[in-house]
């Protein structure tokens, strides 16, 4: 067996016993004040947020900076910055206090009687999911109300933000760490153009797909569309005459000109007869999307966020059968 120096035991056994005071003397509301100091990085800005007088955060910035050894705000030029010590107790501060919250909320969640809101951030793609999930609510939770987050995708799912989401669908499978997640649906990319659109006949063939031009979709946070970075690897380049942000915008603008765009079916499915679209299979095949639930691990055992995933789960199969049944 390998002998452990004494010394080293010695400091080992000084460092539990220094955190195990320090955090017996802690009071839980300085972590409420951390937690707001942390996200606003302003001792104004925070106690606004706590309903505290400035003075008063003041004092609990100063209790917190002795008790953990850290200035954990220092003021750069005109403004406060976190300092690498409290940027890396962000994270596991809102999760540790998320968890404590919830030792006080009900066990139980009774749809018919709730007045819950969720938030939801999901792309414009599946917005066709939230006329039968409303249609679902309404007779289950006619209390309940749902909010529409404008999607920012993976990269600004930061700690501040993430606490603030119930749920989120997105076509990429590990696009959300930390997460739990669920298949919910398929769907498959389509040609969407005009009806009497001069080329339909032609662009379900190579010569005249390449021939085309078209509206690229690049989403927030990416550089391109994810079908021309598809099509790029294996040597094909489309002419893109316009790029828009949302299918939506996309959708509106071949509807009213000569231009093409890839487009989830199921979409362009929901707006064809609106906006006089015509749907046409492309002569390459980017291969099936499939869409998944994704919920944070603080709701996982919340029985309201439970009820709602279950109903996104059963409309998102509803959605699937056709696409399942027509594979």
């Amino acid at each position: 067996m390998l002998a452990v120096p004494t010394a080293f035991f010695q400091s080992i056994v000084h460092m539990i016993y220094i955190r195990a005071m320090n955090l017996a003397a802690l009071d839980l509301n300085l972590l409420v004040a951390l937690d707001a100091l942390l996200r606003e990085a302003s001792v104004g800005r925070a106690a606004l947020q706590l309903g505290l007088s400035q003075p008063a955060v003041s004092h609990a910035l100063r209790r917190l900076r002795e008790t953990l050894g850290d200035p954990l705000l220092v003021r750069v030029g005109a403004r406060m910055e976190l300092t690498p010590r409290a940027q890396s107790l962000r994270a596991p501060l809102a999760e540790a206090l998320e968890q404590l919250r919830g030792l006080f909320v009900p066990a139980g969640f009774d749809p018919g009687t709730s007045s819950r809101r969720f938030a939801l951030m999901i792309p414009d793609h599946v917005i066709n999911l939230l006329a039968p999930l409303m249609t679902r609510v309404a007779a289950e939770a006619p209390g309940v109300r749902l909010d529409i987050t404008p999607w920012r995708g993976a990269a600004a799912m930061h700690p501040d933000f993430a606490r603030r989401i119930d749920l989120v669908i997105n076509c990429h499978p590990d696009a959300f760490p930390g997460f739990h997640r669920q298949r919910l649906f398929g769907d498959r990319d389509m040609l969407a153009v005009r009806r009497r659109h001069p080329q339909t006949a032609r662009l379900n063939r190579m010569d005249g797909f390449l021939a085309a031009r078209f509206v690229a979709v690049i989403g927030r946070g990416l550089q391109e569309d994810p079908i021309d970075t598809w099509l790029l690897a294996r040597g094909i380049r489309r002419q893109i005459a316009l790029s828009v942000p949302s299918y939506l915008q996309a959708l509106h603008t071949v509807a009213r000109s000569d231009l093409a765009a890839f487009v989830p079916s199921r979409l362009i499915a929901s707006l064809q007869e609106q906006l006089a679209l015509a749907t046409v299979v492309p002569p390459v095949d980017p291969g099936p999307d499939e869409e998944f639930l994704f919920w944070p691990s603080r709701n996982h055992t919340d029985p309201a966020s439970a009820w709602l995933r279950k109903l996104v789960l059963e409309v998102g199969r509803k959605l699937d059968r056709p696409a399942r049944r027509a594979a």
